[in-house]
């Protein structure tokens, strides 16, 4: 099912290259890096965390979330952790990146603060068009937004509605670009702290 795309302005081009403007944060984070045991144990667990929050969301929604090009969906999913929050993807990626931001302990705490305000700035604009179209596109949509927060999880799930089965394999697949991104970034920040300690 399809809606017309909402008309295009700034907030589409946040959409569309969503994937590339965490860059200058982690160019700034390698650049300034100064790890310790510490900030590597806390960070990759945030991060860690919310790569899975992510695998559960994309086992959900299929690859469609990774779609650049144009705003929609084939289905409005309200199962898995759709159930509780409308939005585990982008809560899934502030997660990683304030994780990755964590372990490298660069700038502490004014990069990471910089960083949490400015993806909580894209993510509310990038999800104010999403539902531009959703609420065009889903009649269920009014009463699913109704009960689930964009970013506050709710205690207990939403029922009565979709109830698609996680798709393991597909994510597994959908998600290995991001796995391989946070392994590198995760080896090479520990590469740094074991030079710096034995410099």
């Amino acid at each position: 099912m399809s809606a017309p795309e909402p008309n295009r302005d700034w907030r589409h081009f946040l959409f569309t290259y969503r994937s590339y403007t965490p860059m200058p944060f982690l160019v700034l984070m390698l650049w300034f890096s100064a790890p310790t045991s510490d900030t590597l144990a806390i960070g990759f667990a945030m991060a860690i965390v919310g790569e899975m929050v992510r695998f559960w969301g994309v086992s959900y929604a299929g690859s469609e979330t990774r779609t650049t090009g144009t705003v929609g969906g084939t289905h409005l999913v309200t199962s898995g952790p759709y159930a509780y929050v409308r939005n585990p993807l982008y809560i899934g990626n502030i997660l990683m990146y304030l994780g990755v931001g964590i372990m490298s302990n660069a700038l502490m705490p004014y990069l990471q603060l910089v960083a949490l305000a400015y993806f909580i700035f894209q993510y509310s604009a990038i999800i104010r068009i999403e539902e531009e179209y959703l609420s065009k596109a889903f009649p269920d949509w009014k009463e699913y937004s109704a009960h689930v927060h964009r970013f506050i999880p709710g205690l207990t799930a939403l029922r009565g509605h979709n109830d698609f089965a996680p798709n393991f394999s597909k994510a597994a697949r959908s998600e290995r670009s991001s796995l391989i991104a946070l392994a590198s970034l995760s080896l090479l920040l520990l590469l740094v702290f074991v030079f710096k300690g034995a410099a």
